[in-house]
């Protein structure tokens, strides 16, 4: 049986909607309620103390990426079997792990959880957004998903950071009304029933409660920082 220790986080949601795309049965374990991510049974599964994590039998894997590798190529879906195209995903995949997702995170820290304190920090992630957005509308040009033809891991890790610019109030600050191809992919995807089911899973905190829950693990403030 899988364990899933997970949050209604962009990285928690990825793994929510591949496991509801390869159509698998998995338990759900809020992994940063009541602290459960620093608790001394979850370190040791993951010394990192974040989520996503993955509990499969006796393997455990951690980053939202990772997860999202092992369960494509265990299940043999979500992935191309060419060379090129598997490495187009892995370079897709990169960029979400290494660009939007920090870069987004950090826009909702400065902007969000700091209530935009330092206006001059916000903007430089409110800047770097637009610029990967503007990226992604770009290399969405002609094609239907991010490796080309074939819709893989690389559009699930992108689609619940996408999503936040439009529908989080941050997205105020970001130029989407400018991403044609990026809108017309964020909604096709969205479209699908595996996705709606995944972003269900799990079921987000009350917002002041999920703010509170979001600094505490990720900002700095909270005991993941003690």
């Amino acid at each position: 049986m899988l364990d899933l220790y997970t949050d209604a986080t962009p990285n928690g949601l990825k793994i929510s909607i591949a496991l509801e795309e390869l159509g698998l049965t998995y338990n759900v374990h809020k992994g940063l309620n009541n602290e459960a991510n620093v608790s001394p049974e979850y370190t040791v599964m993951n010394p990192n103390q974040k989520i996503p994590l993955l509990k499969d039998d006796d393997i455990i894997v951690s980053e939202s990426g990772a997860i999202l590798y092992y369960l494509a190529n265990k299940h043999n879906a979500l992935l191309p079997t060419s060379l090129t195209q598997r490495t187009k995903v892995m370079e897709m995949l990169m960029l979400q792990m290494s660009g939007l997702g920090p870069n987004f995170g950090q826009l909702l820290v400065w902007g969000g959880a700091w209530n935009n304190e330092y206006p001059v920090a916000t903007q430089r992630y409110a800047k770097e957004v637009n610029r990967l957005l503007k990226v992604l509308n770009t290399l969405l040009k002609g094609n239907d998903y991010f490796a080309g033809e074939e819709y893989s891991i690389a559009d699930i890790a992108f689609f619940p950071w996408v999503r936040m610019a439009y529908i989080h109030p941050i997205g105020e600050m970001l130029a989407t009304n400018e991403c044609k191809n990026l809108t017309a992919w964020y909604e096709r995807i969205g479209q699908r029933d595996t996705v709606k089911q995944g972003l269900l899973i799990p079921e987000a905190n009350p917002p002041e409660e999920q703010m509170k829950i979001f600094v505490n693990a990720v900002v700095g403030l909270g005991h993941l920082h003690d």
